[in-house]
C-alpha cells in the first residue's frame, strides 16, 4: 500500500483528483508550509508537488519517500541532486499547457495592442462620449508587426504559429548551437531593436536569469511591448517598472513574477502603471490543461509502480 500525499492540491483548482487515489492511501493537503512539510513527508512514499519546495533537508527527514511527482514542467521546486543521492526518483509532466499558454500570450499582446483592458474598465464612460466611440488610448494592428521570441521550444513555436496567423513576422533570439530554421534568429542587439513585441518562453538558467534588464529594455523600440508567461526571474522587475514609467517601452503583459504571490508593495503592483496588464500566473491553467496535467501525474505514478518510471528528471 502506497502512501500518496498531494502537498499543494489547491493549485489544481476544481479538477477531480480521483485518478491519484487508486494507487493507495491518498492524502490531500490544499497547501503545505515549510513547518508542516516534515510531518507530511514522514510516512509518505509518493509525494506530489506543484510549488512546495522539497530540498535536501526535507529529503533527509523523509525515510519512506520513493517518488516525487512534480505537477508541473519546471523542476526548481525539488533538489534533484539530493533526491538522486537519497534514491528518490523525480518525475515531471511536460507539454500539457501549450495551447493554454499560447492563447494567454496572444491575449496579453492583443490587450496591449488594443487598450482592451483599459476601455473595458472604463465602460461607463462610453455614455458620456460626444461621438459613437472612444479613442482615448492607442490601438494598433498586429498585422505587419514583428514578434521577437526568446525560447523557441514547444510553446515558443506554438506562439510563433499563432502570431503568424495574425499576420505578424516572427524572429527569434540567436543562441549558441541553434541552427537557423523557418524562424530567423538574430543576435541580441538586432533582435531587440527589430521587435515590436518580445515574448519570453525560455527556461530559467544562469544564462537567462534577468535576460530582460535595463540594457535590453533600452535596446527595444519605445513603441514595443514585453510579454512574459514564462518565469518571473527572466525579468529584472525594478528595471521593467522604471522602463514603463519613463516610456522606454510602450507596455508589458505579465503572468509571472519572481516571488508568487507578490507582496502588496511589489514595484509592479503600482496602480500608476496603466501600461501594464498582469494576470496571477494563470496562463497554464485552462481546465483542459489541468486535466492533462493530472493525467500526466497519474501516468507517472502508474509507470513507477510498474517498475518502468517515465519522465524522470534526476537520472
Amino acid at each position: 500500500m502506497q502512501n500518496i500525499s498531494f502537498l499543494d492540491a489547491s493549485t489544481m483548482g476544481d479538477v477531480d483528483l480521483g485518478p491519484l487515489a487508486i494507487h493507495g492511501e491518498f492524502k490531500v493537503y490544499p497547501t503545505t508550509t515549510p513547518d508542516q512539510l516534515e510531518g507530511r513527508l514522514l510516512h509518505t512514499s509518493i509525494a506530489v508537488t506543484n510549488k512546495v519546495v522539497i530540498d535536501a533537508a526535507a529529503l533527509q527527514k523523509a525515510p519512506n519517500l520513493k517518488l516525487i511527482c512534480i505537477a508541473a514542467t519546471g523542476t526548481n521546486c525539488v533538489d534533484l541532486a539530493a533526491a538522486k543521492a537519497a534514491g528518490v526518483i523525480v518525475c515531471n509532466v511536460a507539454g500539457y499547457s501549450t495551447a493554454s499558454v499560447t492563447q494567454h500570450t496572444l491575449g496579453l499582446l492583443i490587450n496591449l495592442a488594443t487598450g482592451m483592458n483599459r476601455y473595458a474598465s472604463e465602460s461607463a464612460q462610453w455614455a458620456q462620449s460626444p461621438i459613437f466611440t472612444r479613442l482615448d488610448y492607442p490601438m494598433i494592428d498586429l498585422a505587419g508587426k514583428t514578434l521577437g521570441i526568446i525560447g523557441l521550444g514547444t510553446i515558443g513555436k506554438s506562439v510563433a504559429m499563432a502570431a503568424q496567423g495574425f499576420g505578424m513576422k516572427v524572429i527569434a533570439l540567436a543562441r549558441d548551437g541553434a541552427e537557423q530554421g523557418e524562424v530567423e534568429r538574430l543576435p541580441r542587439e538586432a533582435f531587440f531593436a527589430q521587435s515590436d513585441a518580445v515574448t519570453l518562453h525560455c527556461p530559467l538558467t544562469l544564462a537567462t536569469e534577468k535576460i530582460i534588464n535595463r540594457e535590453t529594455l533600452e535596446m527595444m523600440k519605445t513603441s514595443a511591448f514585453l510579454i512574459n508567461t514564462g518565469r518571473g526571474q527572466l525579468v529584472d522587475e525594478e528595471d521593467l517598472a522604471a522602463a514603463l514609467k519613463n516610456g522606454s517601452i510602450a507596455g508589458a503583459g505579465l503572468d509571472v513574477l519572481t516571488v508568487e504571490p507578490p507582496q502588496a508593495d511589489h514595484v509592479l503592483l503600482d496602480p500608476s502603471l496603466p501600461n501594464l496588464v498582469m494576470t496571477p500566473h494563470t496562463a497554464w491553467a485552462s481546465i483542459e490543461s489541468r486535466r492533462k496535467l493530472l493525467e500526466g501525474v497519474a501516468g507517472n505514478i502508474t509507470a513507477f509502480l510498474a517498475g518502468v518510471p517515465e519522465n524522470v528528471v534526476n537520472d
